[in-house]
């Protein structure tokens, strides 16, 4: 009888395999409605969020200071640490193997939203409430301060596209966010004004590069090391769980900052500011993934490096900085709303871009090669 544990265990395995398996395809298909569902609850259960907002997990020392953990930087902490599992070796060789393309998605995610942001600030003025004017120009900027996100590569995977860019995109500004996040917040802050540009300003001299060093590059090295030292094979046979696990976080991550915002924005009724959000943040996002398109085309690339410039340029991290904002600029937590709406905004445009351009082209490739 004790020779027929093995097979059992086996069976077991197997069987909880698949389960997983199942469940992440269910939750990558239906995303953008389990993203929706879980800012519903946030409006409506707020209670639990809240909870996870205040939990603190107590301090450590890191190179020599002083480090406050709390359970949402612990969730992003895991996100950075997945995407850095998810990177394989041979697609960090090939980074850099189409360095023009490279450096020119890289200097659109920086100056694309920079310049909408810019463009923005004097028709906003005749608004009649200059403080949301405010909180949404802030919030914008930490959306177009973020590093491009992980997210993007899968979107590109998924509509064949060309993976290694894409990875190298996400990299890249992951890298070199602690100098180029620094760079928007402070030339946002000269836009904006009062406490908000004081903050910008503040945040952009000081935190803004710990919290990204230990936050956001800190677990995304540690992934990478522990790919490589776990090995491909048995990354191959936890990668499903791996995904669930990240998807699990995302969701609790925007349900928990959602619940910060939400309930009292809905309660005031100000419909006109939500849907002044909802247009602007809908408006930078095209114009991102338009901005993708137009690089490709500029430098003739290929349909593969298109479908990946268009998907990085229009998805930005935004749960680093929903976390930031919710850490860095609790006196003003209306200005997590612009984050909260882009990031529901950019996995809809990112659907209807693969359903209606990359899907149909990847159909026609294949006809023509029959």
């Amino acid at each position: 009888m004790a020779g027929w544990g093995i097979p059992v265990v086996d069976v077991q395995m197997a069987s909880s395999n698949r389960l997983i398996s199942g469940l992440v395809h269910l939750i990558h298909r239906y995303l953008i409605w389990v993203i929706v569902g879980s800012y519903l609850v946030a409006a409506v259960l707020p209670g639990l969020g809240l909870a996870i907002r205040h939990a603190s997990l107590g301090q450590f020392t890191l190179l020599g200071s002083e480090v406050n953990l709390n359970l949402p930087q612990l969730m992003l902490a895991t996100l950075l640490f997945n995407a850095g599992l998810g990177v394989r070796q041979d697609d960090l060789a090939r980074m850099f193997t189409r360095p023009r393309v490279l450096l020119a998605g890289l200097l659109g995610n920086v100056l694309v939203p920079l310049v909408f942001i810019i463009g923005i600030d004097l028709p906003m003025r005749t608004w009649h409430n200059g403080d949301e004017v405010q909180q949404i120009l802030v919030g914008l900027a930490l959306v177009g301060s973020m590093p491009i996100a992980g997210a993007s590569t899968a979107w590109a995977q998924n509509a064949n596209g060309n993976l290694a860019l894409s990875l190298g995109l996400v990299l890249l500004t992951t890298f070199l966010s602690p100098l180029l996040t620094p760079l928007v917040l402070h030339a946002v802050g000269f836009v904006t004004s009062g406490d908000y540009s004081s903050d910008l300003h503040e945040l952009a001299s000081d935190g803004v590069v710990s919290f990204l060093g230990v936050w956001v590059l800190l677990p995304s090295v540690l992934g990478i090391l522990t790919r490589r030292l776990m090995g491909e094979s048995r990354y191959a046979d936890r990668r499903d769980l791996l995904k669930l696990v990240n998807y699990l976080v995302l969701i609790l991550l925007n349900y928990s900052n959602a619940a910060l915002t939400l309930p009292d924005a809905l309660s005031r009724h100000d419909w006109d500011f939500l849907a002044l959000i909802l247009f602007i943040v809908t408006a930078l996002c095209l114009v991102a993934f338009a901005a993708g398109y137009l690089i490709a085309h500029y430098f003739h690339a290929d349909r593969n490096s298109k479908v990946s410039l268009m998907f990085a340029l229009g998805m930005n991290n935004n749960g680093t900085g929903l976390v930031l904002a919710s850490v860095a600029l609790a006196n003003h937590p209306q200005v997590m709303l612009p984050i909260i709406f882009y990031n529901l905004v950019q996995h809809l445009v990112a659907s209807i871009v693969d359903r209606r351009f990359f899907a149909q082209g990847a159909a026609n490739s294949v006809r023509a090669r029959r």
